[in-house]
């Protein structure tokens, strides 16, 4: 069996779609099925079958696969300028559909690729592409930057088109930025803005005294401490959340992006029952996470330039904007008994980027209610929250917790 062979491409009139590569786990039935079907013709096992044979066995046993991966196996035979085929490749065509995680989308477009005519296959990655506009390169760039396997990355370059545009990040930084530039004017202050009395007076900010007010568990992240709080969680909402709402689209991004935000305030409300909570650290932990797991975890795979020195610049902001944080929370208030903003969302957001965004972001296009590991981590995440709800209803009383005045 060969394992370096690259995914066999079929490509038609300038649509470029791959269909597999080849390192990708076949169940064990079906290989046993259709290899001793290919060692008839390959009497010497050197892998390699010629197109002659190949076409033969597909005459012989083609009726026992799909139409649309027979039509994928000819275009195949018909277009090999080497005038073999590799085994490995075979058999990535004609396992499951499950095992190739397409959608109907997907296998749609194979069909049409092919009988649209030319049949030609190419092995050129996507990054040979050539002539490419700034958009165009943009979107490559992306692609190469969250998607680890070349299949994805040119089916993903060959159907973006900015429609609709990564709306939902953009929107949240812009109104982030507005709430800001309104209580810099009215506090006329624009560092540690945490400090002024009025700060937590507004209606967006988590407060442990105003708890019951539910939307403030997820509101507090229109709400900075300060102009260098802000502008550290812009920019990693915007290098990273942008590009992976690009790929992934609004509904998984925001998905875990205020999966992020509300364990962050929940896990405050356990874990730092005297502090308010603001900043909008937990949904973008929870982003940047998940990404920086996802790259580790497809590390050969994500072929992005300067993918090391990436990876650091993220942790190194992180590191420096939870540090803050911290410092912040233990440096004596301005205003005492009340604390300052805890830290703890942080750790909330990085959770569930560990968990349930990693699922998430994983398996590019496979639909989530098919991911059993999601439904797992989502029952876990659910759990957490319910228990989160009956902890700030009974625990606060039980314990006797003293609390800081309402601001």
């Amino acid at each position: 069996m060969v394992n370096s062979s690259p995914a066999v491409a079929a490509h038609a009139e300038g649509e470029e779609i791959e269909v597999l590569e080849s390192t990708d786990v076949l169940p064990v039935a079906p290989e046993d099925q259709w290899k001793s079907l290919f060692n008839k013709y390959d009497p010497e096992n050197s892998g390699f079958i010629s197109t002659e044979h190949f076409r033969d066995l597909l005459a012989a046993h083609g009726s026992e696969l799909d139409p649309h991966k027979l039509e994928v196996l000819l275009a195949l035979a018909d277009g090999n300028a080497d005038g073999k085929i590799c085994y490995q490749d075979f058999v990535n065509l004609v396992s499951s559909a499950d095992e190739l995680e397409m959608s109907n989308k997907r296998s749609n477009s194979f069909r049409r690729a092919i009988l649209q005519g030319s049949r030609q296959l190419r092995n050129s990655a996507l990054r040979e592409e050539v002539g490419l506009g700034l958009s165009r390169r943009l979107v490559r760039h992306v692609a190469y930057e969250t998607l680890p396997r070349e299949v994805d990355r040119k089916w993903y370059f060959d159907s973006y088109t900015y429609c609709p545009p990564p709306w939902l990040m953009l929107a949240i930084t812009i109104a982030e930025v507005i709430v800001f530039m309104y209580y810099g004017f009215q506090l006329n202050r624009w560092v540690l803005q945490v400090s002024s009395p009025y700060f937590l007076k507004g209606p967006l900010p988590y407060h442990p005294q105003l708890r019951a007010q539910a939307w403030r568990y997820l509101s507090y992240i229109f709400m900075h401490a300060g102009i260098e709080h802000l502008g550290l969680n812009m920019a990693m909402q915007l290098l990273v959340g942008v590009p992976l709402e690009m790929v992934h689209g609004a509904l998984r991004i925001g998905l875990v992006y205020v999966c992020g935000v509300l364990a962050g305030s929940l896990a405050v409300s356990v874990a730092d029952m005297t502090a308010p909570v603001v900043g909008s650290s937990g949904g973008v932990y929870a982003l940047v996470s998940a990404h920086l797991a996802n790259v580790v975890m497809n590390w050969s795979g994500m072929k992005c330039q300067f993918k090391l020195f990436r990876m650091a610049m993220a942790l190194v902001c992180m590191s420096v904007e939870f540090g803050r944080a911290v410092w912040l929370r233990f440096y004596p208030p301005a205003f005492p008994p009340c604390p300052n903003p805890s830290f703890v969302a942080h750790l909330g957001g990085v959770a569930v980027g560990l968990t349930l965004g990693v699922v998430v972001l994983q398996n590019y296009e496979q639909r989530l209610q098919e991911q059993s590991l999601f439904w797992i981590f989502f029952s876990v995440y659910t759990l957490f929250i319910l228990c989160g709800i009956f902890w700030n209803i009974f625990a606060y009383s039980l314990l006797d917790v003293k609390l800081p005045p309402p601001p």
